[in-house]
């Protein structure tokens, strides 16, 4: 009597390589996006019926730590801020808004921001904050 054990044949699909594949695209894709779109302020931007395109440089509204105005790298009095960006807007042309970015010291107090933000409302200009990208804490 024979009683050897028929040995079936089944089917077995190894998927370790397909792990390791997905888990690197899921990562490339995670690094990738976080790239493409890091903290990003949104903004309006105007639409142009143009073709061409003319880069404008947007106007810099700068305070230092020890509380120096700057209106394009030029140094003005805290009183003179709102005159000096009345003459630039006027320089503009009246079909352009210019955009205003504020560069403000980050060991400055609330206020001084706020009365240039004042500034920008009264006028009715657009205004970006500048700000500085965080770093790792293990750098």
């Amino acid at each position: 009597m024979n009683l050897s054990r028929r040995h079936r044949l089944t089917s077995h699909v190894e998927t370790g390589a397909m792990n390791d594949i997905m888990f690197f695209l899921m990562l490339f894709f995670l690094i990738a996006s976080t790239l493409v779109n890091p903290n990003i302020i949104k903004l309006l931007l105007p639409n142009a019926k143009s073709s061409t395109q003319v880069m404008k440089q947007p106007i810099t509204v700068s305070v230092d730590a020890a509380g120096q105005y700057f209106v394009n790298k030029k140094q003005v009095s805290p009183a003179d801020v709102e005159a000096a960006l009345v003459a630039l807007i006027g320089t503009a042309p009246t079909t352009e808004q210019p955009t205003v970015v504020l560069r403000v010291d980050a060991s400055l107090n609330v206020q001084k921001l706020v009365d240039i933000l004042e500034i920008g409302n009264r006028h009715k200009l657009k205004m970006v904050m500048a700000t500085q990208a965080q770093q790792a804490a293990g750098k």
